[in-house]
This record gives structure tokens, sequence and C-alpha cells, in this order.
């Protein structure tokens, strides 16, 4: 099984699980030991009935943590887009004031330069 875990909104990891067999873990620094329980209902009836529900977990599992994963980088991904879309916004203003207000030198500068030559 092949998923997007979500670890944090920036964050998601590439996860392999395996599906099926199902492992059964025992650590290491333990003894397997073997008790002598009477199981009602028989350990074949309850594996039948374990078995599946532990998958559908398992798979249900995976598919929240895609889910959650894809909204998170979205989210991120829309954040990026909005600084971005904001800085550009910020530069093309400055660039714009500052055309105006080379425009309006000029403009001062002939209206100067106009007094003065009828000054003369």
């Amino acid at each position: 099984l092949v998923y997007n875990q979500f670890k944090n909104a920036a964050v998601q990891l590439l996860t392999v699980e395996t599906f099926l067999p199902v492992k059964i873990e025992v650590p290491k620094d333990q003894e397997v030991i073997h008790p002598d329980y009477i199981f009602e209902p028989t350990k074949e009836v309850m594996v039948k009935e374990i078995i599946p529900k532990s998958l559908k977990i398992q798979f249900f599992k995976a598919l929240l943590d895609s889910f959650a994963a894809e909204h998170g980088a979205r989210m991120t991904a829309m954040y990026k887009a909005t600084d971005n879309a904001t800085e550009l916004l910020n530069t093309l203003r400055l660039n714009y004031n500052k055309a105006r207000q080379a425009s309006i030198t000029n403009e001062i500068l002939e209206i100067v330069s106009g007094a003065n030559a009828l000054g003369k």
C-alpha cells in the first residue's frame, strides 16, 4: 500500500506499507510464550473476523492520511501563491508610483522652464 502520510501542513511523507500478508511483530528481546488458552470462539473464527476489520481500518487510515496530506499540500501552495501575488502587487505598485512621480517631476520642470523662458 503506497500513500502520502500526513506529518504536518508543510510536510507529507511517501509511505509504503505491506497490506497483505499481515505481519505479526514480536519484540526481539522477548521470548515467545505459547500459553494454554481456550479461545471462545475458536482462533480460526476470530482471525476470520479480525483480519478483514484490521485491513479495512488500515486502508481507511491510509485514505485519511492521503486526504489530509493533499489538503495540507494545497493549503501550503495557496499560502505561497498568495504571498507571491502580494509581493508582485507591491513591486508593480512601487514601479507605477516611481513612473508617476517621474512624470509629475517632468511636468513641473517643463512648467518651470516655460515660466523662466517667458520671464526673460
